[in-house]
């Protein structure tokens, strides 16, 4: 009976160390299924992280094309007050030529008015001259009848 008891313990300590084979085995598969589980998840990570990368980039570039836009904006803004100083300008210059203008020409008319009255007194007194002389002509004559 002796006997028979080692064979016994030696099937039993085979099983145990088959059972604890299988466990390491099992625990070693299920280590290399989560760890291919994290590579995963490890590499989608990186995708969004390049993705989200990308769409930043995106995102920096068309918030430098809205600066441009803006500035040029600002600048076309800029020339249009500089154009409209420019035209206030030109129309307070126009408006003060019209002045001046417009007293030259009364200045002319009143001339002309003043000059226009001399000459009504001038033929006034070409007028009074004539008629003196006729009636110095006509005085002077002898009556013929």
């Amino acid at each position: 009976m002796p006997n028979d008891s080692i064979p016994e313990q030696d099937r039993r300590q085979a099983e145990g160390a088959r059972e604890k084979s299988e466990d390491t085995r099992r625990a070693a598969e299920t280590h290399r299924r989560l760890t291919e589980e994290q590579r995963i998840a490890n590499e989608s990570a990186r995708n969004a992280a390049e993705q989200f990368r990308r769409l930043a980039e995106e995102a920096r570039e068309v918030r430098d094309q809205h600066r441009e836009a803006i500035e040029t904006i600002r600048n076309e803004q800029e020339i249009l007050r500089t154009v409209a100083e420019t035209t206030r300008t030109a129309a307070e210059e126009a408006r003060a030529s019209a002045e001046t203008a417009r007293d030259a020409a009364m200045t002319a008319v009143l001339a002309t008015a003043d000059t226009l009255q001399a000459t009504l007194e001038s033929m006034k007194i070409v007028e009074d001259m004539r008629r003196t002389l006729r009636d110095i002509r006509d005085r002077s004559k002898p009556d013929g009848n």
